[in-house]
């Protein structure tokens, strides 16, 4: 399996990981999502938006358009501007790999930013991505549980990857 390969699997296998975990929470009651809890953020809201946060940070140094403007997602707090938030960022991730080439996603892009300078490929800024969302989901996992939520999906990259057929025609 070449590197074009790989890693776009990885953005579709987030992108449907997205999905599940959205469509289970919005099931979920207001009061479960805004329970303060104790983990890296104090409610399964917070945690998510903080995973569409970084995703808009990083999306916007790898699609090299300097358009992350931290106030104004900081600013969509509602569970529907985070949802669809994360939702589009996912899917907006997705499409843009699956039209890079190998060439385009080894290419480096530089970041200087007032936390941190780094010079790295692009596949590796999209593999951090989807690995910090991971952490954090499975954070949730057990935020929910310390507030009733016990039905979690199945997102196991396994899981997806031997039904991703049906998956993406779901």
């Amino acid at each position: 399996m070449n590197l074009k390969t790989l890693i776009t699997h990885t953005v579709q296998y987030n992108s449907w990981v997205v999905n599940k975990y959205i469509d289970w929470l919005s099931t979920k009651s207001d009061e479960q999502l805004n329970q303060e809890v104790i983990s890296s953020f104090p409610t399964i809201l917070k945690t998510l938006h903080h995973i569409w946060q970084t995703q808009e940070y990083w999306w916007s140094y790898i699609a090299e358009n300097n358009e992350f403007n931290f106030e104004e997602i900081s600013s969509k707090t509602t569970k529907e501007e985070i949802f669809d938030g994360i939702k589009n960022n996912s899917e907006k991730l997705m499409t843009y790999v699956e039209s890079l080439s190998e060439e385009d996603l080894a290419k480096n892009v530089k970041i200087e930013s007032q936390w941190f300078q780094c010079d790295f490929s692009k596949y590796e800024y999209i593999q951090h991505i989807i690995m910090h969302g991971i952490y954090h989901r499975g954070q949730i996992v057990t935020m929910g549980r310390n507030v009733g939520i016990t039905d979690a999906p199945m997102t196991d990259y396994n899981f997806w990857n031997i039904y991703k057929e049906e998956s993406v025609t779901a």
